[in-house]
Parts: structure tokens; C-alpha cells; sequence
């Protein structure tokens, strides 16, 4: 089962680049973040087309969360759970029936930026949030991948010039003890379980020629259940997207289970 995360950074943007990546990846489910649109406005008879069940979490202009998925999905829930005031489409959950069910979980984790201030104090409260929602989901003791832009550079291995983003929301101590709670919750970061080279990015910003530089960041990242992680058999970044026509400045990471 080939899973995938990639942040399109807008479907309207990426109504080209999405579906030539699909052809190419061929992934069994993609968790998507960035959609800004509502649910109705997503161009889902495009996937359609392709074979691909669509599940989205829109609304209007920015956010957004999606599942596309070539396998049948079951029980397809939308929003974090932990504050009914949150009205910010970031969290969606569905279980993936392949030949052994995996849950997926796509996040659009909040960038937290101006920090200190309320959109930090927001971040970190949302993975709280996440904390006690992936606390649950372990309980079931079944493969659980969750899937994002975590908007988390957790080491400084993962930024091409860790000292530029020392004063960031993605890279500040507490956003990094945040996610290691998380991590040590019993989850495996899959890249990093298979590649622990440096230089390894998702993210090149469309400022400064950060692409041309290599000036990237990794913060799209895929965390695994141990029961998930047991049937991890391979995992990729597609730097190569980020080099293509009209890209998004986020590109796909995906793994492979044996399920």
C-alpha cells in the first residue's frame, strides 16, 4: 500500500501538477493539505476520473484538508477533536481498506508564525490536541500512518540553515518538544527509519531562489503506529516535483507498506 502526503498549496494552483503526479506515483491514497476550498468547489470528477474516492475538509480560501484514495475508505471523520470552537479545517481521518486496513490521519498543522503571540499559542495548543486524538488512536493497536505538513523542522539536519530559523514557530523549542511528545508516544517518524542523511527536504520557499540555493526545510512528514511501522517496506521524497511546471512550493513524500 502506497500512502502519500503532499501539501498542493491550492487546488486551483495545482489542477495540473496534482493529477500529472498521480499518473506518475500512482499512490493508493494521498492525505492533501492547502485544498482553500470549500467542499463543493473541489474539482473532485477530475480524480474521479483517475479511479480515486474523494474525501475533503474545505473551506473558503485557505486551509483545507483532503484524502484521495484509490482502495475503499471507511469511516471518514473530519476535524480534530478537543475544541468545538475550531472552525479551521486541518484534521481528517479514514480507514483505508487494503489487504490489511490502515487508518490515515492528513493534517495541516498550524505555521504558529508571529511567535510569541495568539497564532503560536494556537499551534501549540492544537498539538496538544493531537497529542490526546493520537493517544486514542493507539488504543486500537492497529496500523495507523498520520500523514501532513506538520509545519515542525524536529533536528537540524532538517533545514539547510537551521540558524535562519531559530527564531521561527517551526523550529523554536517548544514546537519541537511538542512534536517529540507526540514521537514518544510510540510512533516512528518513516523517513528517518530509513534515512538519516542530511540534505533532505520537502519545502523550498517560492522567495529568495530557494530551490536553486537548496535552501529547503523537511516538515512534511508521515509518523507511524508501531503496528504500521512493522509493514514499512520502503519511503521517498519526490524532490523532483518541485522542479516541474507550475509546482507547489511543498513536495509529495510517500511510503510503502506491506498491507
Amino acid at each position: 500500500m502506497k500512502l502519500a502526503t503532499f501539501n498542493i498549496n491550492g487546488i486551483k494552483a495545482r489542477i495540473e501538477a496534482l493529477p500529472r503526479w498521480l499518473e506518475t506515483a500512482k499512490p493508493d491514497a494521498v492525505a492533501l493539505q492547502e485544498i482553500k476550498s470549500v467542499d463543493e468547489n473541489f474539482p473532485r470528477e477530475i480524480f474521479e476520473d483517475m479511479g480515486y474516492t474523494v474525501e475533503t475538509h474545505g473551506q473558503k480560501g485557505f486551509n483545507g484538508v483532503a484524502i484521495l484514495s484509490r482502495l475503499p475508505l471507511e469511516d471518514v471523520t473530519r476535524g480534530l477533536p478537543g475544541d468545538d470552537s475550531d472552525e479551521q479545517a486541518r484534521w481528517i481521518e479514514a480507514t483505508v481498506m487494503g489487504a490489511r486496513p490502515v487508518r490515515l490521519c492528513g493534517l495541516y498543522l498550524p505555521n504558529g508564525n508571529p511567535a510569541p503571540g495568539p497564532k503560536y499559542d494556537y499551534k501549540l495548543a492544537w498539538m496538544a490536541r493531537m497529542e490526546r486524538r493520537v493517544q486514542a488512536l493507539l488504543l486500537t493497536e492497529e496500523p495507523l500512518v498520520i500523514a501532513g505538513d506538520y509545519n515542525v523542522i524536529p533536528q537540524p539536519e532538517d533545514a539547510a540553515n537551521p540558524e535562519a530559523w531559530a527564531e521561527d514557530a517551526l523550529y523554536l523549542p517548544q514546537t519541537r518538544a511538542a512534536f517529540r511528545r507526540i514521537v514518544n508516544l510510540g510512533l516512528t517518524d518513516a523517513f528517518r527509519a530509513r534515512n538519516q542523511a542530511a540534505g533532505q527536504y520537502s519545502f523550498w520557499d517560492y522567495q529568495a531562489g530557494a530551490w536553486q540555493k537548496d535552501n529547503g526545510i523537511r516538515i512534511d512528514h508521515l509518523l507511524l503506529s508501531p503496528q504500521a511501522a512493522d509493514l514499512l517496506q520502503d519511503v521517498q521524497i519526490d524532490r523532483q516535483v518541485r522542479a516541474e511546471e507550475k509546482p507547489s512550493d511543498h513536495v509529495p513524500v510517500w511510503i510503502d507498506l506491506a498491507a
